[in-house]
């Protein structure tokens, strides 16, 4: 029998350390994970911003262009208008200078050419005045045209000015988005390590009981452990167990770097059977929410700072075996301790 005894002792449990394996390997994929959805988040922000910039350029410039349409079209009715007095004033000056060569060849019809002349010396000014008129109105139009189109150069450095920003703070971000990745990948190694650390303290001070394990990345313990049925404090024995694992978290703490923000969150957990709602507690939510500030406090009272614990109250309704048995309701009620960053 003492043989068989040391067998059993000199067995290896590899499955702690698989557990821990596994587990960081998730939270590393939750990380990723999240840091990708960040990035996603910061990237759609800044490109929300840039294209509102866009858009709004973009729309000026398509002001301006068909602006400048119009006054092209303006500007060639007139040169079109003014082309035609131009003809007009040429068939006048024909029609003078013919008018002309029969006054100085013939004496009869001296008045009515000199009539003629006259108006047509008239209608010849008037031509030129309009013909003046449009040249001034056709040079106004070049020059509205030269600083139309000086708006629409400017607007064109302007965008492409915000496209290189655009393209500058894309590139920002991604780099921003590689270094918090790293960043946080270290954070999360080195609580690992100090979470492994742990468990494995609380292991060796807590002597392997049934009723205390390590589960995923949590150490679990059975409520009967620490409490009477339905009530939510502490006995004796849980009390003790509690003072070594108070002990071991104090000790932890000292040696865990300034920087990284963790804090041992206390979960509690019921089975599926209702309260009677006469006691102190009417539901299973009031009762896990009372047993996880139980422990939270005794903690406290034993020295573990009041920053880095946390309680939450989960009733029934996280179990670790859905099964309807006795076995799997006794699985269910529990208290699990998780060392995690804030």
């Amino acid at each position: 029998m003492a043989l068989a005894r040391n067998r059993r002792d000199r067995t290896v449990d590899y499955w702690p350390g698989f557990v821990d394996a596994l587990s960081t390997l998730l939270l590393a994929i939750m990380f990723l994970l999240s840091v990708f959805v960040l990035a996603q988040f910061l990237l759609s922000q800044e490109i929300t911003g840039k294209d509102a910039v866009l858009n709004r350029l973009n729309s000026q410039i398509n002001e301006l262009t068909q602006l400048l349409a119009l006054e092209r079209g303006n500007k060639q009715d007139l040169e079109d208008v003014l082309a035609t007095m131009q003809a007009s004033l040429a068939d006048t000056e024909t029609e003078r200078s013919r008018l002309q060569q029969i006054l100085d060849q013939g004496a009869g019809a001296d008045a009515d050419a000199q009539v003629q002349i006259g108006s047509l010396s008239e209608k010849l000014g008037d031509e030129k005045q309009i013909s003046q008129r449009a040249l001034s109105q056709v040079e106004l139009l070049n020059q509205q045209i030269n600083a139309l189109r000086k708006q629409i150069g400017a607007l064109e450095d302007a965008l492409d000015v915000s496209e290189k920003r655009d393209r500058d703070s894309n590139v920002k971000i991604a780099d921003l988005g590689r270094r918090l990745n790293v960043a946080l990948a270290q954070r999360v190694q080195e609580l690992n390590r100090y979470r492994s650390d742990f468990f494995g303290r609380l292991r060796e001070i807590l002597s392997d009981r049934e009723n205390i394990r390590i589960v995923g990345d949590r150490f679990v313990f059975q409520s009967e452990v620490l409490f009477a049925s339905g009530g939510d404090q502490i006995n004796r024995a849980g009390r003790d167990e509690m003072a070594k694992l108070a002990g071991a978290l104090v000790e932890l703490g000292g040696e865990i770097p300034p920087e990284i923000n963790w804090v041992l969150r206390v979960d509690g957990h019921t089975d599926d059977i209702p309260l009677s709602g006469a006691g102190r507690y009417r539901d299973n939510w009031e009762l896990s929410t009372g047993r996880a500030t139980a422990v939270v406090k005794f903690l406290i009272e034993n020295g573990v700072p009041s920053r880095r614990l946390v309680a939450a109250g989960f009733g029934e309704f996280q179990p670790l075996d859905p099964a309807d048995t006795q076995e799997a309701r006794d699985k269910n009620r529990r208290i699990e301790l998780k060392l995690t960053e804030r």
